[in-house]
């Protein structure tokens, strides 16, 4: 027998019931990422707290939560940009919960009419990614600047107060048509190597120019050609 039945206490006995019908509605919850996929941008994610579970004698046991299954994963987005990461089996999140059933707007976009009658489920979750436990937090965050950065610090782009600051250990800059830089001094520090192609500066291959006025002795050539 259950002891709020023992007790007979019909207040305790509302709240449990209350208490009971709030544990099946879901808000949010941190989570961790099982895979990944990239195609659809949705995540398998264990949640990484249990649930509690009594039996009819009112004795409890912690149990683990189903694994869930094509959450919608949350890069930071808007007018035709977006910042995305790899995610990684093992990243930890946040599990957040819709309050209707999201499968037909998932599948179609746009305003849809709800496909199934649920409020508050498992079924329906969204991974947020960026939030961590403890062991899992990463050192030496910048209190002066903001940084787009590695895990581990080795690579960044930071803005400062006047100064915009990249460190790696290679730098890789594709364009299609130029790359445009602009400033009152350009500073090079470390050796400077020519495309294999053969670069050009004025209109000066840098590879294959030649010297026109050449003559022994101490003197100087012409200019490029």
């Amino acid at each position: 027998m259950n002891a709020f039945e023992i007790l007979n206490d019909p207040q305790r006995t509302q709240a449990r019931a209350f208490d009971g019908r709030l544990a099946n509605v879901w808000t949010s919850m941190p989570g961790i990422i099982q895979s990944f996929n990239a195609a659809e941008q949705t995540v398998v994610v264990q949640p990484a707290i249990r649930a509690i579970q009594f039996d009819k004698d009112g004795v409890s046991t912690n149990v683990d939560l189903p694994v869930l299954l094509d959450c919608p994963v949350q890069f930071p987005s808007g007018g035709g940009f977006t910042l995305t990461f790899p995610v990684a089996q093992g990243d930890e999140c946040l599990i957040v919960f819709a309050n209707r059933c999201i499968d037909a707007w998932w599948q179609s976009g746009g305003v849809q009419n709800q496909a199934v009658m649920r409020m508050h489920d498992l079924s329906d979750g969204f991974a947020v990614l960026g939030f961590s436990s403890v062991p899992r937090v990463i050192g030496n965050i910048s209190a002066t600047s903001t940084q787009l950065r590695s895990n581990d610090g080795a690579e960044y782009v930071e803005v400062g107060p006047g100064e915009v600051t990249l460190s790696a250990a290679n730098v890789n800059v594709n364009a299609s048509t130029a790359a445009n830089l602009t400033a009152p001094n350009i500073n090079l520090n470390g050796k400077v190597n020519n495309s294999t192609s053969g670069g050009t500066i004025g209109g000066i291959t840098i590879n294959t120019h030649t010297h026109g006025g050449v003559q022994p002795g101490s003197g100087t050539t012409a200019g490029p050609n």
